[in-house]
């Protein structure tokens, strides 16, 4: 294989585990959202900051691996990766967390009545 497409293929790969990386940062913040509830305007700034820092780090990616220069694909597979970890991992991530949330508010508020 040529090395400019070694470089390409490399270059798809870490496009889309960051990605997937930053889709697992948004579960976090989703996981904390559960842990500390805060209103529409708190949650609006967590978005805000949160997208500022998924374009920053897309577009490092593209700057530490490719020069700098604008590569569409890089930002479309970025994206993918998103989509895809959210609809799959994520989706039933999600389902389990409010099942264990669930069981623990249950727990939680027995054991006040006793």
């Amino acid at each position: 294989m040529s090395p400019n497409i070694q470089i390409e293929a490399r270059l798809l790969a870490l496009s889309l585990v960051t990605g997937a990386g930053l889709m697992i940062l948004y579960d976090v913040l989703r996981v904390f959202r559960l842990l500390v509830r805060h209103g529409w305007l708190w949650t609006g700034v967590e978005d805000l900051l949160y997208w500022i820092f998924a374009g920053f780090a897309t577009f490092y990616l593209l700057y530490r691996e490719n020069d700098g220069a604008l590569r569409f694909y890089v930002i479309g597979s970025v994206l993918l990766a998103m989509v895809i970890y959210d609809r799959t991992i994520s989706a039933i991530f999600l389902k389990w967390l409010k099942k264990a949330g669930r069981c623990i508010r249950m727990k939680l508020t027995g054991k006040k009545r006793m």
